[in-house]
């Protein structure tokens, strides 16, 4: 455990995200992916996609929801939409609605566009779209604009105890 810490305590000190100090923390296989941010861009999962050459199937984008009441993160491919009424259903929940950017940015401590599920400042319920499973390693914001995670699905879930379910429209 103390060598974990350190580990945590080298990554912020070299400048790591929330994301990439609990990825170290935690002692999981990861590689970050760095480009030059283009505020233009129409999109921030198909400018990372674009950007690192790798499919739209594989960078994940992370969204936060209010279902019932209650802020929820979605993780789904930037190929596709979140499915609002699947994101309910598997939290067990009636009513699902993109949350306010404002509330996101301030409960996960992250801003729009660079939001990850990992290493929130208050951690959310998160459900993975199930095809982040066909690939054998998926791409997730990194906590800022221009800065990505690639890491194994599984971990991905194992780390934020998210939900498996099918989430996502093409």
């Amino acid at each position: 455990m103390a060598k974990k810490a350190q580990k945590a305590r080298k990554a912020q000190q070299a400048g790591g995200t929330p994301a990439t100090v609990a990825l170290t923390a935690a002692g999981t296989d990861f590689t970050l992916h760095s480009y030059e941010h283009d505020p233009a861009h129409s999109s921030y999962g198909e400018e990372a996609a674009e950007a690192m050459g790798v499919p739209p199937e594989r960078v994940f984008k992370t969204l936060v929801a209010e279902v019932d009441g209650a802020l929820t993160v979605a993780v789904v491919p930037v190929a596709g939409s979140l499915d609002l009424k699947a994101l309910a259903a598997a939290v067990g929940a009636k009513r699902a609605t993109m949350a306010d950017p404002a509330a996101a940015e301030r409960t996960t401590g992250y801003v729009r566009g660079g939001i990850s599920p990992l290493g929130q400042r208050k951690k959310l319920p998160t459900v993975l779209d199930a095809s982040a499973h066909d690939h054998p390693t998926i791409c997730v914001s990194a906590g800022r604009r221009g800065l990505e995670v690639e890491l194994a699905p599984k971990d991905l879930a194992s780390l934020t105890g998210a939900v498996v379910a099918p989430i996502s429209k093409r």
